[in-house]
């Protein structure tokens, strides 16, 4: 498991310690949280709908919450939503999830499980601010429908769910009906955490803030408990769009989607205005040593993005493959294209020929770094070469029509490369 280094604040209190870096954006009752968590241990929850096989960066800034939280004594329940899965949140999107089986959704809270582990400490017994495991398929599943909504649904009153901003941004597209049920399962997960684990607080990303008010309302109906509500701000760049998307889709947490070089890269390569929100949000480095790295201007700033890819991809992979990566990325982008294909750097970005397909002439340079993921279209390969982007083994590409054959891999894999920072090691098998 990756641990937070311990000192990494002067703040004695873990809500100064989130306000202080940027997390906070909406709370129930802020002096009352801020006074909770100053004096006890508190219990508290995230939910996670196991929609892949994996968590992605998105999920890995609600991780981080839970680690700051446990450092500070504080309990986490990181709770599966192997129920609510089965119905899709309709928040932040414009269209209806796709509809997933039973199975998918076990094997993928499965996954989720196991990465757990890796950043928070599971210990249900003894230790009191060890984490809970839970998951909200043990109390969903087996509802009966009418008795829920006797019970729960005479709470919620559609007026008040149809101004829902989770709802709001659904209505021209078309809300189902299955996705309305979504606000009052998640309410529902709430008010059974807290009468199993007395569990007073649930956290998540500020497009749950409405899904969050219907909790601490049903808690209180139901109750007569006081039960309270945070949200933290989502990963987004300093334009307003979300962080974590690349050209091969989600920055996945799991290394067998997104390798750990692949993740350094994504980090060294964000734009100097999000460095600092980066750094605050998804490292524990000192604010005093966020401010610094973030001051930094014009070529320096790339020092701020090495710390930050270092420091996120140890978080994630551990020290061992951060230093690998970061040992690679300086390598490629700091030597001669010969010298990067010796070194044995076995974290780039790679791509397996078979040599079947390299019968007679070989294959055309246009087909390879499109099959490789270096271009779009035969077009953009062209445009690529003709504007003298394109590099094999540090030697510039200069026709469209060359083609490779197996005595072009001299050592097995040759090392491409389009533009400073798109690249691939292609590997003859």
């Amino acid at each position: 498991m990756n641990h937070i280094p311990d000192r990494t604040s002067s703040h004695s209190n873990v809500f100064d310690v989130l306000k202080e870096r940027g997390f906070i954006r909406q709370a129930t009752h802020e002096d009352d949280i801020r006074d909770l968590l100053g004096k006890e241990s508190v219990t508290f929850y995230i939910g996670f709908d196991p929609t892949a096989d994996s968590l992605h960066v998105g999920h890995f800034m609600q991780v981080i919450i839970m680690m700051w939280m446990q450092k500070y004594g504080h309990r986490p329940i990181a709770l599966v939503g192997g129920g609510t899965a089965m119905v899709g949140d309709p928040s932040g999107r414009t269209d209806m999830r796709r509809m997933m089986t039973k199975n998918d959704i076990a094997n993928n809270g499965m996954k989720f499980e196991k990465l757990f582990g890796k950043f928070i400490e599971f210990s249900p017994e003894g230790k009191q601010n060890g984490a809970l495991l839970a998951n909200n398929a043990d109390w969903l599943l087996d509802l009966n429908y009418i008795d829920f909504v006797r019970d729960i649904g005479r709470h919620f009153s559609v007026n008040n769910m149809l101004r829902a901003e989770c709802f709001k941004s659904r209505m021209e597209s078309g809300l189902s009906f299955l996705e309305f049920n979504y606000m009052l399962m998640q309410s529902y997960d709430f008010l059974e955490l807290y009468k199993r684990y007395n569990c007073k607080m649930q956290f998540g990303g500020d497009d749950q803030w409405s899904n969050i008010l219907g909790g601490v309302d049903l808690i209180r109906r139901e109750l007569a408990e006081q039960a309270y509500g945070m949200t933290f701000a989502l990963l987004e760049t300093s334009e307003g769009k979300k962080m974590g998307k690349t050209q091969a889709g989600a920055l996945w947490l799991d290394a067998t989607k997104t390798p750990p070089y692949d993740f350094y890269q994504y980090w060294r390569n964000v734009g100097d205005a999000d460095v600092r929100n980066c750094l605050s949000l998804l490292t524990f480095l000192p604010m005093d040593e966020v401010e610094r790295l973030s001051s930094l201007k014009d070529a320096e700033i790339n020092m701020a993005k090495e710390t930050l890819a270092y420091e996120v991809t140890k978080l994630v992979h551990g020290e061992d493959e951060a230093a690998s990566a970061q040992a690679a990325a300086r390598a490629l982008f700091g030597g001669g294209g010969h010298e990067v294909v010796g070194s044995g750097i076995v974290d780039a970005p790679t791509f397996e020929l078979s040599r079947d397909d390299l019968p007679g002439e070989g294959i055309g340079i246009l087909d390879l770094i499109r099959e490789a993921g270096l271009t779009d279209s035969n077009k953009d390969g062209f445009r690529a070469i003709e504007q003298g982007g394109l590099t094999i083994d540090g030697e510039k590409i200069t026709d469209p029509k060359m083609y490779l054959s197996v005595e072009d891999f001299p050592d097995g894999s040759i090392l491409i490369r389009r533009g400073k920072k798109k690249y691939s090691r292609v590997i003859l098998v």
